[in-house]
């Protein structure tokens, strides 16, 4: 991907200001699924075909994580460190979530569908973030 691209992507050529806009999606992105989850474990687990109480569990987790994500976000030089550990966080999580569909879930329809949306969504926020570190240097 050109830095042009990832400019006009996130609307700015700053490459700070770059890495941070793709942070703070992933951040909304990550706290409204864990909200979800959260709040409607029992029938979102039901549509996916994914137990509730592990939904639950993992909505705890995603909402943890995207308040991370979002502090992170909100500071004007973001640990290369922690963008870092974001990054590697959300390929595991995409990595895990093909692993647990094919190895271990007998999703709905629907869930076999939402799985692997939401896996290339994070690899996805994972590979924008890269970028735009690299390009911050």
């Amino acid at each position: 991907m050109s830095a042009a691209l990832l400019a006009h992507l996130s609307r700015t050529t700053d490459p700070r200001t770059t890495l941070r806009r793709f942070l703070a999606l992933d951040a909304v992105v990550t706290t409204a699924n864990g909200l979800v989850y959260v709040v409607a474990s029992g029938p979102v687990g039901r549509l996916l075909g994914v137990g509730s109480g592990l939904l639950l569990g993992l909505g705890v987790l995603l909402v943890v994580f995207g308040a991370g994500v979002g502090h992170l976000a909100s500071r004007p030089e973001p640990s290369a460190l922690l963008v870092t550990a974001v990054i590697e966080v959300n390929l595991a999580w995409a990595v895990a979530s093909v692993a647990a569909l094919l190895l271990w879930f007998s999703p709905t329809t629907a869930g076999s569908f939402w799985i692997p949306v939401q896996a290339a969504t994070v690899a996805g926020f994972a590979g924008l973030q890269h970028l735009a570190s690299r390009a911050r240097g």
